[in-house]
């Protein structure tokens, strides 16, 4: 079985979600994902860290985290 779900990718004071497809079967393994959604992750993650917000955009809604003392 597969359902969508959207992970959530942080990096300094910035984060993405991300959409993803979760994949649940009966195994140890469960749930996992593909190797593409894990690829698209890696991506985000590498824009995030050289601060291409532009590119970070491109998977999905971009956030500044704004800390609250």
């Amino acid at each position: 079985m597969r359902r969508q779900t959207t992970e959530l990718v942080r990096v300094g004071n910035y984060a993405v979600d991300v959409a993803i497809e979760l994949i649940v079967d009966e195994d140890d393994w469960s749930p996992s994902f593909s190797s593409d959604d894990a690829l698209k992750l890696d991506a985000v993650r590498t824009a995030l860290k050289s601060g291409n917000l532009a590119e970070a955009a491109k998977y999905g809604h971009v956030f500044e985290l704004l800390q609250i003392s």
